[in-house]
């Protein structure tokens, strides 16, 4: 059984119902008492089969807790002198809890290896607990085996106030700058949503207060920030992440529609390529498709043919243009002539600098 957010839940309330002491419930009573909790969570009902198989789960790894099956006579669901007779379901140990186990060893490595790889992330609250947290369950420090490259910030708390922010559903007034003009501030007040990182900078994706457009400010041009607790947070409806599924990078349009790219890349750079994908919706042509291109393109020799799914932005025109010669555009024209702009700005730009203009 998947341990979802809801899954976990059930888990946590059926906890506390096999443990009390004095009820006495069978597998409906449980299913309407976890119900009803779901309820005031905001979550989903459950049916009395899923009860029935979290019951069964819990007695299973990791929980292995000692559920015990007893007859209960109960007068009180009749008004003659006959009993129901009731199976029920509690812990067999009432001071049991599924989450009061001792950690194994194999489990104090793992969540040592998970809080480090946290403590990398600077400016995340209750990161300083951590040491502490570590300490209180005897993890023994370890060596270092998952590194991320970082891109330091100026304010290194910053990182930490917006992820709270965010976190809490508080609306921020964020005071940032260009790097055109670092003296000259603005300010513009957003509701967030995500932090997203790409190619070794933090950006922060929010909603504007006003037109309601989704904003994307790199954390390294923000000043500072501040919350406004009293206004009302106006969350994204849907999934923000799906936005990113049709673009390379952050810069995100409205008002473009995502195109098929045709592109070749030479023998040297091919396996690159194949191996680290410009984008998820890559694809590498080969048997009939490759003999077509070939046929439409018989100067290009060697080398292998791909084609990505994306709408067009700066991240896409650069990413193709960082392959030099190695990676030719095909189609569609718009942005093959954007990435030939690209590559006749850096020859002149070359031109210029050995004073060979021309």
């Amino acid at each position: 059984m998947p341990a979802n957010k809801n899954a976990e839940t059930r888990y946590k309330i059926l906890d506390q119902l096999l443990a009390r002491r004095y009820g006495h419930y069978t597998s409906e009573d449980l299913c309407r008492l976890v119900n009803e909790k779901l309820e005031e969570l905001g979550q989903p009902a459950v049916k009395i089969r899923t009860i029935q198989g979290d019951l069964n789960y819990l007695q299973r790894e990791p929980f292995m807790a000692d559920i015990e099956k007893y007859p209960f006579n109960d007068v009180s669901q009749t008004n003659s002198s006959k009993t129901v007779r009731k199976t029920c379901y509690r812990y067999r140990d009432r001071s049991y809890s599924i989450y009061q186990q001792k950690m194994s060893e194999d489990e104090k490595q793992i969540l040592g290896e998970a809080m480090k790889l946290l403590g990398q992330f600077d400016g995340l609250p209750h990161l300083e607990r951590l040491e502490a947290l570590r300490a209180g369950l005897d993890i023994k420090p370890s060596r270092q085996i998952i590194s991320f490259t970082k891109n330091p910030l100026g304010d290194s708390s910053l990182l930490g106030e917006i992820f709270t922010a965010i976190s809490l559903r508080q609306v921020l007034k964020v005071y940032h700058h260009t790097f055109s003009a670092p003296e000259s501030r603005k300010d513009v007040t957003v509701h967030p949503y995500l932090l997203k990182e790409y190619n070794r900078r933090w950006y922060l994706i929010a909603a504007s207060d006003d037109l309601g457009n989704i904003l994307t400010l790199p954390l390294d041009r923000i000043d500072h920030v501040e919350a406004l607790p009293n206004r009302k947070y106006i969350p994204y409806k849907g999934d923000l992440n799906e936005r990113f599924e049709d673009i390379i990078g952050v810069s995100l349009y409205d008002n473009r529609k995502v195109q098929t790219i045709y592109f070749w890349v030479s023998d040297h750079s091919k396996d690159y390529v194949l191996t680290k994908p410009l984008h998820e919706s890559q694809t590498h042509y080969r048997n009939e498709k490759e003999a077509e291109l070939r046929r439409h393109y018989p100067t290009l020799e060697g080398g292998a043919f791909f084609s990505i799914k994306c709408i067009e932005n700066y991240e896409l025109i650069r990413e193709l243009t960082s392959y030099g010669a190695d990676l030719l555009v095909l189609t569609p024209d718009d942005i093959r002539q954007k990435v030939f702009e690209r590559v006749a700005g850096h020859l002149q730009a070359y031109r210029e600098l050995d004073g060979d203009v021309k």
